[in-house]
C-alpha cells in the first residue's frame, strides 16, 4: 500500500461473534483527506468495524477497497494503515525518540532517513525536549503525542484511532482534540476516529457515522447529525435529552401539531407521520425558550438549576409531570413558574416506532 489513494470503500462489512452480528453490511466511502467518526456507545460495532479495517478481526461477509486493490485478504502489516490505541501502547523500556523510530527501524529505512523523519515527528508533536525520557516520565497527554508521532512517522494511508482520548481529563482532552485536528490538517491525513464522546467527534470529524447494535443509523456532515437527526435513537445521542411520547393531531405544510399530556405543540415532522400516529417529540435543552406564563402555554416549575458559567442548566417539571431540561443565561430559581417556547423548526416529531 502507498500513502496515497483516493478512496477507500467498505462493501457490506459484517463481522459476527458467535452467531451474533456485531457489525452488519456497513457501506462507507472514505475519501482521502477525511476525517471519519465513527460514533455511539458502547457495544454498537464502533471498534469491531475499525478492527476489521485495520485487519484485525477478520470478515465475515463484505469486501474492503483501496482505489481498485482489495485490502481485507491482506494482513494488517500489507495494509500500510497507522493505528493509535486508546492505551497509547508504548515501549516502556525505549526513548520516546525509539519509540518513533521503532516502526521505521523495522522497515529498515537509512539511518539518516529515519533521523529525519523522527525529528520532523517529533517537531510536529511539540516534544522535542523529552525525546531521551522514557514513557513513564511523561504525562498523559504526552504519551498520547508519542503514540501519534509514531503512528504518522511511518506516512499511513490511512490513521485509524480508538478512543484516543478517554484516558485523560477533561482538560487534556481538549487540548489534544485541537492537535488531533492540526496534525490531519497538517499532515493532509485521512483519519478514522473511534469514540463514544458525540462533542468530541462534532469538533473534529469531516462526517460522523452514527452506529447502533452494529448498523448504520446516520452518515453525514456534524451540523446536519447535529441538527436533524433521522430518528430519536440519533436525536438521543446527539444531546435531544427531551424526548417525549404524544400524538400528532394534525400535519400540514411541513408543519405537525403534536398533543399529550396536557400539552400542545407544533414541530417538524422526521419521517412519515400521520394524524393520530404516537410520535417521540425532542428538542434539545438549548432550544427551550424560558418566557412568561401565558394562558393555555405550556409552563413548568423549576426544580433545578445548575450554575454552568454563562449559562445555567435548568430541569423543571410539567404539570403532567413531564420532565423538561433547559439551557439559559437567565437566573431562575428553584420553585419558579415558568412558560416555555419553542421554534417549530427546532422541535422534531419522530415516528414512534421501535426502530425509529
Amino acid at each position: 500500500m502507498t500513502a496515497s489513494f483516493e478512496e477507500l470503500r467498505l462493501e457490506g462489512v459484517s463481522r459476527s461473534f458467535s452467531g451474533n452480528a456485531a457489525l452488519a453490511d456497513l457501506d462507507l466511502t472514505i475519501r482521502r483527506g477525511e476525517f471519519i467518526a465513527l460514533l455511539g456507545p458502547s457495544g454498537c460495532g464502533k471498534s469491531t468495524a475499525l478492527n476489521c479495517l485495520a485487519g484485525l478481526l477478520p470478515l465475515t461477509g463484505g469486501r474492503i477497497w483501496c482505489d481498485d486493490t482489495r485490502l481485507d485478504t491482506l494482513p494488517p502489516e500489507k495494509r500500510g494503515f497507522g493505528m493509535v490505541f486508546q492505551n497509547y501502547a508504548l515501549f516502556p523500556h525505549l526513548s520516546v525518540w525509539r519509540n518513533i523510530a521503532f516502526g521505521l527501524q523495522m522497515r529498515r529505512l537509512p539511518r539518516a532517513e529515519i533521523r529525519k523523519r523522527v525529528d520532523d515527528a517529533v517537531h510536529l508533536v511539540r516534544l522535542k525536549e523529552h525525546v531521551a525520557k522514557l514513557p513513564g516520565q511523561l504525562s498523559g497527554g504526552q504519551q498520547q503525542r508519542v503514540a501519534i508521532a509514531r503512528a504518522v512517522v511511518l506516512e499511513p494511508s490511512l490513521v485509524l484511532m480508538d478512543e484516543p482520548l478517554s484516558n485523560l481529563d477533561a482538560k487534556l482532552r481538549l487540548e489534544m482534540r485541537t492537535e488531533i485536528r492540526r496534525l490531519h490538517q497538517t499532515l493532509g491525513l485521512t483519519t478514522v476516529y473511534v469514540t463514544h464522546d458525540q462533542e468530541e467527534a462534532l469538533s473534529l470529524a469531516d462526517r460522523l457515522v452514527v452506529l447502533r447494535d452494529g448498523k448504520v443509523q446516520q452518515i453525514g456532515p456534524p451540523e446536519e447529525v447535529h441538527t436533524r437527526p433521522v430518528n430519536k435513537y440519533v436525536a438521543d445521542f446527539m444531546g435531544y435529552r427531551n424526548l417525549v411520547l404524544m400524538q400528532a393531531s394534525t400535519v400540514e405544510g411541513g408543519r405537525v401539531t403534536v398533543t399529550g399530556h396536557g400539552l400542545t405543540l407544533v414541530g417538524t415532522p422526521v419521517g412519515d407521520i400521520e394524524p393520530g400516529d404516537a410520535v417521540v417529540v425532542g428538542v434539545r435543552p438549548e432550544d427551550l425558550r424560558i418566557g412568561d406564563v401565558v394562558e393555555d402555554g405550556p409552563a413548568a416549575v423549576v426544580e433545578v438549576v445548575e450554575y454552568q458559567g454563562r449559562e445555567v442548566a435548568v430541569e423543571a417539571r410539567t404539570a403532567s409531570g413531564i420532565e423538561l431540561h433547559l439551557r439559559t443565561d437567565r437566573r431562575p430559581a428553584p420553585g419558579d413558574r415558568i412558560g416555555i417556547a419553542v421554534d417549530p423548526r427546532r422541535l422534531l416529531v419522530f415516528p414512534a416506532g421501535p426502530d425509529s
